[in-house]
């Protein structure tokens, strides 16, 4: 399936100079994001997975639903303040910024095999920050698995050593 005819390219957003790879024209094409989804969970196969965690927003989309065909929990991983019960949280850098993400402190037990599924990665600074914070918790990452990967921003540079699948990458 040609998915890079289902995304739809925003020039300038969220400002100039960047292009946004706007994935709800795929997800609203039900055969696309079932193909996407089965791929998503094809990777995984052989991996021993105790539950998957997803970023906000986008990553809540693909998370969750792969999390549900592999049969094991989703854990939310949020922006400060939307989460309820006590967090741990960590700061990192962007392409265009800094932000700080937040999950539950119990979210993550010793020794869990933990799954991160986002629709995108592009400098690999989410993905990594996340990774960071299910470590500190003593989590294992079993892996990243994107629909979407930026190769000019060289994101398995940053992920180095992490298993990493994507289905679709853009190399300029």
């Amino acid at each position: 399936m040609d998915l890079k005819s289902k995304i739809r390219n925003i020039p300038d957003f969220p400002k100039k100079g960047i292009v946004f790879y706007d994935i709800t024209t795929l997800i609203k094409d039900g055969p696309a994001f079932r193909y996407v989804v089965d791929k998503l969970v094809e990777s995984c196969e052989g991996k021993k997975i105790d539950a998957v965690i997803g970023a906000e927003s986008r990553g809540f989309i693909f998370g969750s639903v792969v999390a549900y065909k592999l049969g094991v929990g989703f854990i939310p991983v949020r922006k400060p303040g939307k989460l309820p019960y006590e967090t741990r949280q960590i700061s990192y850098q962007l392409e265009y910024g800094c932000s700080t993400l937040e999950m539950h402190v119990d979210a993550v037990k010793e020794g869990d095999n933990i799954l991160i599924v986002d629709d995108l990665v592009a400098t690999g600074g989410t993905a990594r920050a996340t990774a960071e914070m299910i470590e500190k918790a003593g989590g294992k990452i079993a892996g990243f698995c994107f629909l979407i990967e930026l190769n000019f921003l060289k994101p398995r540079e940053v992920l180095k050593g992490y298993d990493i699948f994507s289905l679709v990458s853009y190399d300029s």
